[in-house]
């Protein structure tokens, strides 16, 4: 009967070992770490979200937009379509191009001119270029932040919750497992957050800068090539 007594007694205060039973067992400070970590971890997953939609479509209209430059039709057709809300990065660069040669242009073009229209035009696509990409890429830098900084965090809280545990079995003077493992499991939580939020960041990090360093190559590529047909329509007007 004693036996069956300390078995329910204990049984009662068995700890929850389950992550919403560790969390609610931990210590303020552990929990307030977890709420960062998961905070961290959401925040993380909308940014790979959002961009990687963003470059998708950008991509898809930059293909639309490449088939329509190259088809032979006249780029003032194109420009007349696209030049009250250019979409994506290729168009935004093609119509700020557009409307400093229709600025500049507007008699015959002398030599000191040609050089001067040039340099103007590779100025406005370089800036427009740079803005565009900017704004691509977003809040793609904080996942690096989030990759960086968040086993740490999760560390703090670890460290913060074995320091807690010890301090209790130091007052129970008890060091059995059942008396041990409680708080070790509930501050361990910490870390696993921790590395739940930094592993997908720092990979997505990786591959999404990746991807847009080469988006960015393939803007700067339609640059120079519509730059190089606009100078070759400079040197006969200037004929």
């Amino acid at each position: 009967m004693d036996e069956t007594v300390s078995a329910v007694e204990l049984g009662g205060n068995t700890a929850d070992f389950s992550v919403l039973g560790m969390f609610a067992q931990a210590d303020i400070v552990v929990q307030s770490v977890m709420v960062l970590l998961l905070a961290a971890s959401l925040w993380g997953w909308s940014i790979i979200f959002n961009t990687a939609g963003r470059l998708k479509t950008a991509r898809g209209r930059a293909d639309l937009f490449e088939d329509s430059f190259w088809s032979g039709n006249s780029i003032d057709d194109l420009y007349q379509g696209l030049k009250s809300a250019p979409d994506h990065p290729m168009a935004a660069v093609f119509v700020a191009a557009m409307r400093e040669w229709q600025r500049s242009l507007s008699g015959r073009v002398g030599t000191l001119d040609k050089i001067t229209v040039q340099d103007r035009i590779q100025r406005i696509m370089n800036v427009t270029m740079q803005r565009e990409m900017d704004r691509m890429e977003g809040q793609v830098g904080y996942l690096a932040t989030i990759g960086s900084a968040a086993p740490f965090v999760g560390l703090f809280g670890t460290v913060w919750g074995i320091m807690n545990s010890f301090q209790s079995i130091a007052l129970a003077s008890d060091t059995s497992l059942a008396t041990v493992a409680p708080g070790i499991a509930e501050a361990l939580l910490a870390t696993a957050l921790g590395l739940v939020a930094a592993i997908p960041a720092v990979v997505a990090y990786n591959k999404l800068s990746g991807d847009l360093g080469r988006f960015a190559g393939r803007v700067e590529g339609f640059a120079d090539e519509f730059a190089a047909i606009l100078s070759r329509q400079l040197d006969e007007r200037a004929a």
